[in-house]
C-alpha cells in the first residue's frame, strides 16, 4: 500500500485494481493482450493518478478497519 507518488512507486510497475493499466517509471501504460501503450494524455493520466491515490487511500483504511476490528476481537475475548 504505498503512494503512486513515492520514489519506490515511480520505479517499479504498479498495477491499478486490476485494471489493463500500470504505471512504470513515473509512466502510465496501457496494457493489452498483444503488447503495452504508452498513456500520453495528459487529462487521462491525471485521472489515472487521481484514482491511483484514491485507491491507496482506500486501502490504507480498509487495513486500518481491520486492525480496529481485530484489536476489538482481541479485546473482547479477554474480557470473557
Amino acid at each position: 500500500m504505498s503512494d503512486i507518488n513515492s520514489p519506490a512507486a515511480r520505479h517499479r510497475s504498479v498495477p491499478l485494481a486490476g485494471a489493463p493499466v500500470v504505471r512504470r517509471g513515473g509512466q502510465w501504460w496501457l496494457i493489452t493482450g498483444t503488447g503495452s501503450i504508452l498513456a500520453t494524455d495528459p487529462v487521462f493520466t491525471g485521472e489515472l493518478d487521481r484514482f491511483a491515490v484514491a485507491m491507496a487511500a482506500a486501502d490504507r483504511e480498509v487495513a486500518r478497519l481491520r486492525d480496529d476490528q481485530a484489536a476489538a476481537r482481541k479485546k473482547q475475548t479477554g474480557k470473557r
